[in-house]
């Protein structure tokens, strides 16, 4: 915000190495926590898939729509200009998305090496931490089947990804993964008050600042940072409860003031209202300009697709609420022990209720009607919140499961810990059967994204980068890409990816060309440099009636003869 973007990398940078310096002192000194505690099963069982996902994800092409149409040209802006978009960039669309995650993933390529696999692979190492964070809620880690329960969710995070994945910097699923290590950070240092708060306040400012969808994630994590001091606090209720909303205000009150300054940032710098904009203004005009009949089909495509079992985010939520049930069933009838488990599924289904409201707000007040009407990305947005609520609730199980054990305390478990032989044969069973169900289902998605990988080996972004390098200097030229996929044009998708690759915001991209020969020639002169992916049929047709060309595929600078091959186009 102060125009020292890349000196704060440098600063950021150098803090972190002495970070990891002293934190291998304290290591050798066997005064860190992971001295004390060593390693566990689900410490290798993360680490091994976290190199080998890393492996497959650094690997991967960008091809998503969205990945060219902010979050990867927001990333290669900041790497090659050094500072925040200011009006006269045209090529940045989405100006008012806040700018956390293309931040980090600016630091790590701007010592990597830009590419498209090192900006995949800096936006995962965000998501692994995350979820490896989540293990901190477990009392006793050395219990390797409590610890796979956890693993196996991870795994089933996957299932209800598929609409996101991680090869693509979609923040969607950034986003849910924050907010869960958010409340793992909330209940590990409940005994630690300002710890706790300090940590809130960290995760509530991502939030925010990674997305504007952030607010309501930001929400469930101050409700629940309130009860957690309500808890601990002793004296009567309207005490407990003021000095929860109390001190919980200190935390919201300065992550909001960050965002608040972006937001400010963002009106001083801009004029026009961008895509999702936080704006009362633009909402009370929409509003105004949708009848009742428009909002009522909206709501009704939105109803028949919540509770359509064909929805992939409606059966998370049907999951959620199973797996939860029953786990309350058992522990509370079978072993007679009580537990948060009901009082979490209540919580989390008013969570589901609520997000759902707001995003049916968001496509009746901040999205176009064409998009809204074909509820554009919806399972996108819902299968977010399901999977922090997955996150969430495998959170509560393995801490019932903990108190729920023969032995309550950690201190005196050892391999005579159980009620029976029996219980302790089903105690290891159930671990066996978690560790494989787990590792299956992450090689599953590795293979996945390996699919993924070889179906898209003709997409445009694959076949532009086959044909020549991407400019990497911000530029004016005249671009003409010439696409035989007339979707991909009409939704700009050619030309956001286009704009991405030649990093100009005069790149055009084309479908049509039946036109006449003195037509043809007079589009062809309005560029500079003209990119043929893929033969077009009617493109080489004109090229040979109006110059005589055989043209099918390539880079061409365009004169008044005709096109020239050219190698590349010049920065």
């Amino acid at each position: 915000m102060f125009n020292y973007l890349r000196v704060g990398m440098r600063l950021v940078i150098i803090l972190g190495a002495c970070l990891f310096v002293f934190g291998l002192l304290m290591l050798f000194l066997k005064k860190s926590d992971v001295a004390r505690e060593g390693l566990h099963y689900f410490d290798f069982w993360m680490f091994f898939f976290g190199i080998v996902f890393g492996i497959v994800i650094y690997n991967s092409p960008l091809i998503h729509y969205d990945n060219y149409s902010h979050w990867a040209i927001i990333v290669k802006y900041l790497f090659t200009q050094g500072h925040l978009p200011v009006s006269s960039d045209q090529i940045i669309s989405f100006t008012s998305y806040p700018p956390a995650m293309a931040l980090f993933i600016t630091q790590f390529v701007t010592w990597l090496g830009f590419s498209e696999g090192g900006m995949l692979l800096g936006q995962f190492i965000v998501i692994w931490a995350g979820l490896y964070g989540v293990f901190s809620v477990v009392r006793d880690r050395t219990r390797a089947t409590i610890t796979y329960v956890l693993c196996l969710i991870l795994a089933l995070l996957n299932v209800f990804n598929i609409s996101i994945r991680m090869d693509n910097l979609l923040v969607d699923f950034v986003i849910p993964v924050i907010a869960a290590a958010g409340f793992a950070a909330v209940y590990t240092y409940r005994e630690k008050r300002w710890l706790q708060l300090l940590l809130t306040f960290l995760f509530s400012s991502e939030l925010l600042l990674i997305k504007n969808s952030g607010a309501m994630y930001v929400v469930m994590l101050m409700a629940y940072l309130i009860y957690s001091i309500v808890h601990d606090v002793q004296g009567n209720w309207f005490k407990r409860w003021a000095f929860g909303f109390g001190e919980a205000l200190v935390p919201l009150g300065l992550s909001y003031l960050l965002f608040f300054w972006w937001s400010q940032h963002v009106h001083t710098a801009f004029q026009a209202v961008s895509k999702h904009e936080i704006s009362v203004q633009a909402y009370q005009d929409q509003l105004n300009s949708e009848s009742t009949a428009t909002i009522s089909k909206i709501g009704h495509k939105f109803l028949e697709q919540i509770f359509s079992f064909n929805s992939l985010s409606t059966k998370g939520v049907i999951l959620i609420n199973f797996v939860l049930i029953i786990s309350w069933i058992i522990i509370r009838l079978f072993l007679k022990k009580r537990s948060h488990l009901f009082s979490s599924l209540i919580a989390i289904d008013v969570s589901f209720v609520i997000y759902y409201i707001s995003v049916f707000g968001m496509y009746i007040v901040s999205m176009p009607y064409a998009e809204a009407i074909n509820l554009d990305g919806s399972e996108r947005y819902l299968s977010s919140m399901v999977m922090l609520n997955m996150l969430l609730a495998g959170m509560v199980i393995v801490n019932a499961m903990d108190t729920s054990m023969f032995e309550i305390d950690i201190k005196k478990r050892g391999i005579r810990s159980y009620q029976s032989i029996s219980t302790k044969k089903l105690y290891q069973t159930s671990g066996i059967v978690l560790t494989a169900f787990a590792t299956i289902l992450m090689f599953s998605e590795i293979n996945g994204l390996k699919f993924n990988q070889a179906l898209n080996k003709d997409a445009l972004p694959v076949q532009l980068s086959k044909m020549t390098s991407q400019n990497m200097r911000y530029n004016d030229n005249q671009v003409l890409l010439v696409d035989i996929h007339p979707n991909d044009v009409q939704n700009m998708y050619a030309g956001y990816v286009g704009k991405y690759y030649f990093y100009s915001d005069n790149v055009i991209a084309r479908e049509n060309f039946m036109m006449s020969n003195a037509e043809f020639e007079h589009v062809l002169n309005h560029y500079q440099y003209v990119v043929i992916p893929e033969e077009h049929a009617t493109f080489t047709t004109m090229m040979k009636h109006v110059y005589h060309q055989k043209i099918t595929q390539g880079i061409f600078k365009v004169t008044k003869g005709g096109l020239v091959p050219v190698a590349n186009i010049p920065e």
